[in-house]
């Protein structure tokens, strides 16, 4: 064996010893709309439903090798609730159980999906959320999509996965919350 490829062996078992894989991504979109009084005396009420039916948002797949999945560290639809209410409510909407309006979410698809190969790996991205409101008289239903592709060498990166996919549904919720058929709509 050659001084390189020993070299070589060496640097890769290092660093895979090094490197620990997270168990959970930690879902944490950084969503913030200006507060203006957009729906002054409107009220609605927020169901946010998971209808994937698996919760986990990355998958690497490795031929040969079972998948790895990492679900959310905060169930995605409690994060997804928690920041669309915060946001219309600073626009003036009123988030209450009791309202005549429903907002109804579902959640159809929150996917990260990596090709990991020995030296390289590809990635698809997906996350696509429906939206029905109802007000008793009308219904008005959107679907909202958002799709990424990358590639890279060597390891796909958790933090990097982690990061793309907080970027993208922060990106869907502030479509969401910005549209103009749902603010006409309210």
């Amino acid at each position: 064996m050659s001084a390189k490829s020993f070299m070589f062996i060496f640097l890769l078992m290092t660093l895979s010893a090094c490197s620990s894989a997270p168990s959970h991504l930690i879902v944490a979109p950084d969503v913030t709309v200006p507060s203006h009084s957009i729906y002054n005396n409107k009220q609605a009420q927020l169901i946010v439903k998971d209808m994937r039916t698996s919760n986990h948002i990355v998958q690497i797949l490795k031929k040969g090798e079972a998948a790895t999945i990492l679900s959310s560290q905060e169930r995605l639809e409690s994060i997804i609730h928690k920041n669309l209410s915060n946001n219309w409510q600073k626009q003036g909407l009123s988030i209450t159980a009791l309202a005549s309006t429903a907002i109804n979410i579902d959640i159809e698809k929150a996917i990260i999906s990596v090709e990991q190969e020995t030296m390289k790996y590809r990635t698809q991205s997906e996350i696509i959320i429906k939206i029905t409101i109802n007000n008793g008289q009308q219904t008005l239903t959107n679907t909202f999509k958002n799709r990424g592709n990358s590639e890279g060498a060597l390891k796909a990166d958790i933090a990097v996965l982690e990061r793309d996919f907080n970027q993208n549904l922060n990106t869907l919720l502030l479509t969401i919350l910005n549209s103009k058929d749902i603010k006409a709509f309210l």
